[in-house]
């Protein structure tokens, strides 16, 4: 039995496919794959049973809208869509190809299961008041993805790289921020891309210039910076880059967009083209302006020489006066060389004479003094070149040499006076912590803000990494992440090298757990897996979001920091580059993290990778899980290696109830403490390719918090487990 035969409706819906065929807009593919649709929606058998993937993640994304009345025969659990007609759902056979639920007033996020939904081509979720941030990972083969018009926070995730069917991408309208990824490489079939009214930052990407099918660009409402040149040899039709903070010149090639739109910015003299180096800007007032030609009349302000009488510019008796001039200028410069060599050339005589008299050993250091005064000069000499969006800045070497390097540094500088002040001359009740590359202070500065100083060293880093201290702090300064610590400053004079961070208050977790007081007892289980939650996604955004990613390479519970709600703020991130040198270290594993967390491919080899940062994870999870350090001589031998004794243990319900920290005295989850071990057990696997990305563990975490509830254990019950349908123990925690 069918709902209908190919009468009245199904044949209505046929005529309205045929009519569909004059059309011809860029999307008419898609919307002719959403009209069959509809068609098998009407027509398809009432015991159509939908995928089973698509069945768990519209389940899913259900509770987390927090199952809203407005979708209509949705359920979180059980189930046809397809057969069901559930609302907005539109299949085609036993496939979910669309889903339409565009300004219905809903709440919530997006969850974390839309991958599984693979058959998905278009999705709507525009115009309603969805939080949070984007999934990272997304229905991988999107032909339209519309979540305009929501309360949506974060910044694009990286898996829209490898979305390449993506023919519509519409965000704007939300709180999103941070740098457009770079990811767009792949996109040819990108036709409309709206990032309008959010919060981007920094310039528009390379591979934008890549996009060879768009023709609507609207990124107006940001606070994106640079120039335009990316999108130029682009079919654009629509652009809008209104209401940012665009300098430079707009390219010529851009004249022909049919409808432009860029006032609000800071362009020079708008869409006129740059000059020439000999000659004034022509006149008129700087700023930008908006553009919708409706003929193919070209603004007088785009033309060169407008209102000048004199069609050939300038006149013959001008530029005869201008070759005789250069040709005076030349000789007159060439005299001069020629006079400077051969002053030189006598000085260098006498100088050589006068070296090859006096004994070996002044010899040398005359050799030496002389080097170090060319290098000087050399360097001294050095004029910034004028670059867009690179601040030129100077540091000083513990050779009293002055180098100065090219970076787009957005942390505040800070004299040494100043911190000096702040910290009481770094006095021994301001100091708060002790690593590799030096210690940490409080610092309280005059306005009543408090941070955190970082005093690195001198004799930590050798020469090269002295170098990297200004291109480490420029990578730390783009960081923007709710679970990483900022750099909110930094201090590079008189050889001194400081980091100033955001003051984290409470403690690290390394001694909320380690130290038996009434700290460690505020962490229950689900603060536990909430703090391995937040560094998941601190992991997450280094590894998968940042280009190029980042390894933190000192992943550790010191280096995790607890504020006053126990949320975690990872630090040292970006500080890599900064490895403290050979020389002062007991041994290779202490240089780049403590014993015990190092993954065994760096003991082996050297090599650090992302997936070395997974298996630190892995024992930080073990340490949130036992309560044990890493390493631990005061226990029996077999036990002073946590890895080695707990992963033999991590399969075993009977022992690893036994293995949790008793401080929590029996209150953990039903279930959720062996997802929890499986978790770690993935993450800790001897070879690296078999550990998971940092995207899959963030997924299980969430999954696991979304399912875990506080039982008490019982004394009868030796296994400390209480198991209960999932079904009936769902509770969002996040």
């Amino acid at each position: 039995m069918v709902k209908c035969t190919l009468t009245n409706r199904c044949d209505a819906v046929y005529i309205l496919v045929m009519d569909t065929a004059v059309a011809r807009s860029s999307v008419f593919l898609t919307r002719l794959l959403v009209i069959w649709a509809v068609i098998f929606s009407f027509c398809v058998p009432v015991d159509a049973i939908t995928d089973p993937n698509d069945v768990q993640g519209l389940q899913v994304l259900y509770t987390s809208l927090n199952s809203p009345r407005q979708l209509t025969g949705w359920r979180s659990s059980g189930g046809d869509p397809c057969g069901e007609l559930w609302n907005g759902v539109i299949c085609l056979g036993s496939s979910v190809v669309s889903l339409h639920m565009s300004g219905l007033g809903l709440s919530g996020t997006m969850g974390y299961l839309l991958n599984n939904l693979v058959s998905l081509k278009t999705f709507d979720l525009s115009g309603n008041n969805i939080h949070d941030s984007i999934p990272y990972q997304l229905p991988p083969n999107l032909t339209s993805l519309n979540i305009a018009n929501n309360n949506i926070s974060g910044n694009l995730p990286y898996s829209l790289s490898s979305m390449t069917s993506l023919s519509y991408l519409n965000v704007s309208r939300n709180i999103l921020s941070q740098g457009v990824g770079d990811m767009f490489a792949n996109h040819s079939a990108l036709a409309t891309l709206d990032i309008s009214f959010n919060n981007f930052t920094g310039d528009l990407p390379p591979s934008f210039s890549t996009l060879t099918n768009l023709s609507t660009l609207r990124v107006q409402n940001n606070k994106l910076t640079g120039s335009l040149n990316v999108l130029v040899g682009l079919p654009l039709i629509d652009l809008n880059v209104a209401n940012n903070n665009f300098s430079g010149w707009i390219p010529q090639e851009l004249n022909s967009v049919t409808s432009f739109v860029y006032d609000g910015n800071a362009f020079a003299n708008g869409p006129a083209p740059p000059p020439p180096p000999y000659t004034p800007p022509p006149p008129g007032q700087s700023g930008g302006s908006s553009r919708t030609p409706q003929s193919g009349h070209t603004p007088q302000s785009n033309v060169p020489n407008a209102g000048n009488g004199n069609k050939n510019g300038l006149t013959t008796g001008s530029i005869l006066g201008l070759v005789l001039g250069s040709l005076s200028a030349t000789i007159l410069l060439l005299l001069a060389l020629v006079f400077c060599l051969q002053r030189r050339s006598k000085k260098e005589i006498a100088a050589q004479t006068s070296v090859e008299s006096l004994p070996d050993n002044d010899k040398v250091n005359t050799e030496m003094q002389e080097h170090r005064a060319k290098t000087t000069a050399t360097v001294s000499d050095l004029k910034p070149t004028a670059v867009e969006n690179m601040a030129v800045r100077q540091i000083q070497g513990k050779n009293g040499s002055v180098k100065r390097v090219k970076s787009p540094i957005t942390a505040t500088s800070f004299t040494v006076a100043t911190l000096q002040t702040a910290t009481n001359s770094f006095s021994q009740e301001n100091l708060i912590g002790e690593g590799s590359l030096g210690r940490v202070y409080r610092a309280e500065f005059p306005n009543g803000k408090i941070m955190a100083i970082k005093k690195i060293d001198s004799a930590a880093l050798s020469l090269q990494e002295e170098d990297n201290f200004l291109e480490a702090i420029t990578n730390m300064s783009r960081l923007r992440h709710p679970n990483i610590v900022a750099l909110a400053g930094y201090c590079a004079e008189h050889g001194q090298r400081l980091l100033v961070h955001d003051y984290i208050g409470h403690a690290n977790l390394h001694d909320t757990l380690h130290y038996a007081d009434e700290r460690s007892k505020m962490l229950t289980w689900n603060g536990r897996v909430r703090v391995a939650l937040g560094t998941a996604r601190a992991l997450e955004y280094l590894h998968e979001v940042c280009l190029p990613s980042i390894v933190h390479r000192n992943l550790k519970s010191a280096n995790i920091l607890l504020d006053d709600e126990l949320n975690p703020h990872l630090s040292d991130c970006g500080l890599a580059s900064l490895t403290p040198n050979t020389e002062r270290q007991v041994s290779s594993t202490q240089m780049i993290g403590s014993f015990g967390y190092s993954a065994p491919e760096f003991a082996l080899s050297g090599i650090y990778t992302v997936k070395s940062d997974v298996y630190s994870f892995g024992v930080v999870m073990l340490e949130l899980l036992t309560g044990r350090k890493p390493l631990d001589s005061s226990r029996v031998r077999s036990e002073q290696s946590l890895v080695r004794w707990a992963t033999p243990q991590l399969h075993d319900i009977d022992t690893l109830a036994k293995m949790v920290d008793p401080i929590l005295n029996g209150m953990y989850p039903a279930k959720s403490l062996s997802r929890f071990a499986d978790i770690i057990a993935l993450c800790v696997q001897p070879e690296p390719e078999f550990r998971p990305p940092m995207s899959e563990v963030v997924q299980a975490l969430v999954r696991l918090m979304q399912r875990a509830v506080i039982v008490k254990r019982q004394p009868s019950e030796d296994s400390g487990f209480a198991f209960k349908n999932p079904d009936h123990e769902a509770v969002d925690l996040l």
